[in-house]
């Protein structure tokens, strides 16, 4: 055993050895329940209408819950978070606000200031801060000016509003710290920033999902007022048939408001309801002060005490408050303070093994991110079955439902705790956001990691015809197929680490990913057997014509991305069968001479593609750049020569393979030798095979040493593709529209470094040129790659034309720094990903707070998109 091991790693090893379930209480709850296909019950389909903002306070979810710093336990049973009301405000704040994808000049966006400080991996301890406002919120403001600003205007964001001005504010922090896995400390510290006093309401809300309306649970769970036992503390106990009991003590408040959350059917539906205690029953008591109706309720499924504060400028207020199912006899007592201090020294400890050799300025940035990544983690319950059918007892469901979105994945049956890319704008998940964020989570939680690779090729998400899951808004869109690359990514990083060859992990992955490669090779097009079609990709507007959509002209489409992804794929399934032919040499070295064979036939498939843009009598033509093809009916085939992500993702088809390891397997390594002296007769070559006897293993890539010199003078010009942040996803060259006529229509893409200009994908997603981290990082991982095989014999200027000469190591370390530089703070204080906004260098409450956005500017790296995407952005730890 290694005595090394800090408290927060064995309670990890506990977790994963399902010795103890520290996982059943985490952040679950979405910080807004919304613009998802399973709240949407219309006949239309449009999910961001179908479930409003101003419904959900007084609206019952299906599915799942919301609120402000919550949690939940891991089947989102009993949820706890805050309400909080400032005196101006129409009705309390206990979500975050935003716009949909219809109300934002550049689609959905929240219009809050909050912030994941701390989390460690088993929720031990976790740290949040939201910032209130003392004056009205600009709810109609907000919707007004975003809906006058065009696609060239910038969003109008809170702090657009002037309201953090004069600090006229409450900054919330809140702490939650584990004293076992059912007893949950809970501090609320809310400080006034303003220089004079400002009464709030402070309402931390306790309360069942209901699933009794649906009939999917028998009972009706209730909590009711205990008796107090001990000076100055006040407890109500939940009960649940499932679940147990649990005791929610908190110090003596003005008031304890008890209601059911059921749906306000008043105002709704026009119903009449059954009850004045309703979900919204709190917002009326507490903005009208008329609280004497609920003394004589006894019981609800909601619960929440009521605490009128006046805070003095610049002082606190703390709250405590505890959830548990052990008897304490005095739990908000002196053991209160010693318990948070315990954890957060338990956190501390975990984070600095993490962030061992680092500034303290980037140990931060990275533990940040981390807790963001923590934070994200949430319930998902979707049964699209149950779904089209509609609930017992309910009406049913419009018909066009069967002919809609998702209809055919009818299987579908999830019900776990996943990372989301963003709890407020996308409480879903994504297939390749989830893969980058399970990067990010390995360094700190590998088994989680884990299961997360798991779950979307398990049998209740993956499709019989082997298909994958891409997200909720259409589960059959095509994500790039990533999963074979990371898991062997996984299998090395712990073998490394820990010195233990997961096998089973490995070969569980291998047999769930080999279906959906199966399917993967029916998305071919053209006339070239071994190029591919996927669709966006996930790309979202980055080409000339939306490539899932139907091709101008009536033509088929060649894509330069999904061939070089499924370059990539084949790599490591190929790899991933070696490793385990190691241990079952009758069984897997078959499947890898297979991959091997595939990968064979997609390179040559490039080689003669290629011919189409590459002059034979230009060797400088040949630039490492592969292109989409456009098939016309009457024969003619055109590719689009655009430098861009899709061009560039040649460059993530490499891997090396040790030798010694590859002999081990004779058939296997005589068509590798075979293939390696026997190469194509011309200089096009898109299959290397590097058999270097000076080295230890063998190179497989899609691109040459020379073909990578050339691609580089492109990757690292900063009149191409390299910008402040990191690599553009559009050349900058492109400022001057690249322009194709198809069929008499002319099409046009040019480089667009900020906010999209196109209403393609909705219109706040844009590929035309600002940086994107799970891009990056893959060009990042190629480099070392290249590096550690070529070493000195591949250089290049870094930047192209300056004299800082480097090899691909080198490209890669040149890389990182850009990319780490969107967070650091610069010569004036601010961090780059900020922008102009200098609140977050001039004000020291401010300053420490880091966001990790979507994308980044491609010019000044300012962050765009989602502005709580910490998921691939969290990628940042890992270089």
């Amino acid at each position: 055993m290694n005595d090394n091991r800090t408290i927060e790693q064995q309670r990890l090893e506990k977790q994963w050895h399902n010795e103890e379930q520290w996982y059943k209480w985490g952040p679950y709850l979405s910080e807004r329940q919304w613009g998802t296909v399973r709240e949407d019950y219309t006949a239309e389909g449009e999910a961001w209408d179908a479930f409003p903002h101003e419904h959900a306070r007084m609206r019952t979810y299906r599915w799942g819950e919301d609120g402000l710093a919550g949690i939940s336990d891991e089947k989102q049973t009993l949820c706890f978070a805050l309400s909080l009301w400032n005196g101006k405000d129409p009705f309390l704040k206990e979500r975050m606000f935003g716009l949909s994808n219809a109300q934002g000049n550049h689609g959905e966006d929240v219009k809050e200031l909050y912030y994941y400080l701390d989390n460690t991996p088993t929720h031990s301890y976790m740290k949040m801060l939201y910032k209130y406002a003392q004056t009205e919120f600009p709810y109609d403001k907000l919707v007004r000016k975003n809906d006058e600003r065009g696609l060239t205007d910038l969003e109008y964001e809170l702090l657009d509003t002037g309201l953090f001005n004069d600090d006229r504010y409450f900054d919330v922090q809140v702490e939650y710290a584990k004293d076992g896995i059912d007893d949950i400390l809970i501090r609320l510290t809310i400080y006034n920033r303003a220089s004079e006093a400002a009464p709030l309401h402070l309402l931390p809300t306790l309360w069942f999902r209901n699933r009794w309306s649906w009939q999917e649970e028998e009972g009706k769970p209730w909590i009711q007022r205990i008796e107090s036992t001990t000076d100055g503390v006040q407890q109500v106990r939940a009960h649940h048939e499932r679940l147990g009991d649990y005791v929610l003590s908190f110090q003596a408040p003005d008031a304890v408001l008890m209601t059911e959350n059921e749906t306000n059917r008043e105002r709704v539906f026009g119903e009449t309801n059954d009850s004045p205690f309703v979900k919204d029953a709190f917002h009326d008591a507490i903005t009208s002060g008329k609280l004497s109706p609920f003394d004589e309720q006894p019981t609800g499924t909601k619960c929440a005490p009521v605490y009128a504060l006046n805070i003095e400028a610049g002082q606190s207020v703390e709250i405590r408050l505890r959830l548990s199912q052990n008897e304490t006899a005095d739990p908000l007592g002196a053991e209160f303070d010693s318990v948070f201090e315990t954890r957060i020294q338990e956190a501390d400890d975990f984070y600095a093994h993490l962030t061992k050799g680092n500034t303290p300025a980037d140990a931060q940035i990275k533990r940040q991110a981390w807790a963001g990544l923590m934070w994200s983690k949430q319930y998902y319950k979707y049964n699209v079955r149950r779904w089209l059918e509609g609930d017992p007892g309910a009406p049913p469901p419009p018909p066009e439902r069967w002919q809609g979105r998702n209809a055919d994945w009818q299987h579908l049956n999830a019900e776990h705790i996943m990372i989301m890319p963003d709890k407020w704008e996308y409480p879903w998940f994504a297939a390749w956001d989830q893969a980058f964020q399970a990067i990010a989570v390995e360094p700190i939680d590998l088994g989680f990691a884990k299961h997360q690779l798991y779950l979307h090729a398990d049998p209740q998400y993956q499709s019989s015809d082997g298909r994958l899951p891409a997200y909720e808004w259409d589960f059959s869109a095509n994500n790039p197929p990533l999963r074979a690359a990371i898991s062997w990514l996984f299998y090395v990083q712990e073998q490394q680490l820990t010195g233990k060859k997961d096998y089973e992990f490995l070969s569980t992955m291998f047999e769930r990913l080999r279906p959906n490669y199966e399917w993967w090779t029916t998305q071919v097009s053209g006339k070239n057997d071994g190029l591919f079609k996927g669709g966006f990709l996930g790309l979202d507007n980055i080409s000339l014509f939306d490539r899932q959509e139907e091709i101008p002209g009536g033509g088929d489409l060649d894509q330069a991305d999904a061939t070089a992804w499924m370059a990539t794929y084949t790599l490591y399934m190929m790899r991933i069968a070696v490793e385990l032919a190691q241990d079952d040499q009758a069984t897997f070295e078959p499947l890898a001479c297979y991959y091997l064979e595939h990968y064979f036939r997609i390179s040559s498939a490039l080689e003669r593609v290629s011919k189409l843009w590459v002059d034979e009598n230009d060797p400088e033509s040949d630039n490492g750049f592969s292109y989409d093809v456009l098939h016309m009916p009457d024969g003619q085939q055109i590719p689009i020569p655009l430098r861009s992500m899709v061009g560039l993702a040649n460059i993530f088809a490499v891997m090396t393979l040790e030798r010694e390891v590859a002999k081990k397997l004779p058939d296997f390594y005589e068509r590798v030798i075979k293939f390696a002296n026997h190469p194509p007769n011309d200089d096009l070559c898109y299959c290397v095979i590097n058999d270097n006897p000076e080295r230890d293993s063998i190179l497989f890539a899609l691109l040459s040493a020379d073909q990578l010199r050339r691609l580089n003078t492109f990757l690292f010009s900063e009149a191409e593709l390299l910008a402040p942040g990191g690599i553009r996803s559009l050349s900058k060259a492109y400022e001057k529209p690249y322009e194709m006529e198809i069929d008499g229509e002319v099409h046009e893409i040019h480089y667009t470094p900020g906010e999209s200009d196109s209403n393609m994908y909705g219109g706040n997603s844009n590929w035309r040129g600002p940086v994107w981290f799970p891009m990056n990082f893959f060009i990042y991982k190629a480099l070392q790659t290249f590096g550690g095989y070529y070493g000195d014999k591949v250089e290049v200027a870094l930047p192209f034309g300056s004299d800082n000469k480097g090899d691909m190591s080198d490209a890669a370390g040149f890389l990182a720094d850009r990319m780490w530089s969107i967070f650091r703070r610069g010569e004036n204080g601010l961090r780059p990903l900020n922008g102009t906004d200098k609140i977050y260098a001039n004000n020291p409450h401010f300053n420490d707070l880091i966001l990790y956005y979507e994308h980044f500017d491609g010019d000044t790296s300012r962050g765009l998109g989602a502005s709580h995407q910490t998921g691939w952005t969290a990628l940042i730890t890992c270089m």
